[in-house]
């Protein structure tokens, strides 16, 4: 294997836990009821110990909400209600995902993790050429970075086990029809094998 990133994606309070500062409790219902933080846990561990380069993306405006790169009616709820500010409760990385001192985050005011930030710069200066991607949602977040990833030149799997979505037929249909198109879609144990394997 190439030299290959971790990207964890999402994986924010507001997104993936239920409570007072929940915005989709349809997606944390989801979350909970696969089992994803558990399983991302597990693999951001690995990756550590196998050395992989770690990024966390997450969804974070400045106050001035300018830095939104996605312009649409559907994002138009953030700057309205004051949401997902970067330093909010909502918007921080669930605890048993957060971020060693030395694994950056990124910061994005769009769907996807490339749109208005450094990540493929960070990648491609990284030696990277393989990225594993897990986060929510399936159909969202997770489809549009894996997108532009594989036509950035970048050999893309998904870990089907670490992402969800708001609805579950919407997450069937992202991993069996569209993410196989331009990724391989591997649970994460069968690419920790392989971690494992590459790096003896």
């Amino acid at each position: 294997m190439s030299r290959t990133a971790l990207l964890l994606i999402d994986y924010q309070v507001a997104l993936c836990e239920l409570g007072e500062h929940c915005r989709m409790p349809a997606l944390a219902e989801q979350v909970a009821r696969r089992g994803v933080i558990a399983a991302a846990e597990q693999t951001l561990a690995a990756a550590r110990e196998a050395g992989l380069y770690v990024v966390h993306v997450r969804l974070a405006f400045d106050p001035s909400y300018e830095l939104r790169t996605n312009r649409t009616p559907r994002f138009d709820a953030y700057p309205r209600e004051r949401a997902m500010l970067a330093d909010a409760p909502g918007a921080r990385i669930v605890s048993p995902l957060a971020p060693l001192p030395t694994e950056p985050v990124i910061d994005k005011g769009a769907v996807g993790a490339f749109a208005g930030t450094p990540l493929l710069g960070m990648l491609l200066a990284q030696g990277v050429r393989h990225v594993a991607l897990g986060g929510v949602a399936t159909n969202l977040a997770v489809e549009s970075t894996a997108r532009v990833a594989a036509d950035s030149g970048l050999q893309v799997t998904v870990l089907e086990d670490l992402c969800a979505s708001f609805d579950p037929a919407l997450h069937d249909v992202a991993i069996e029809k569209i993410l196989p198109m331009f990724a391989s879609v591997r649970t994460s144990a069968e690419f920790l094998a392989e971690v494992d394997h590459a790096t003896r």
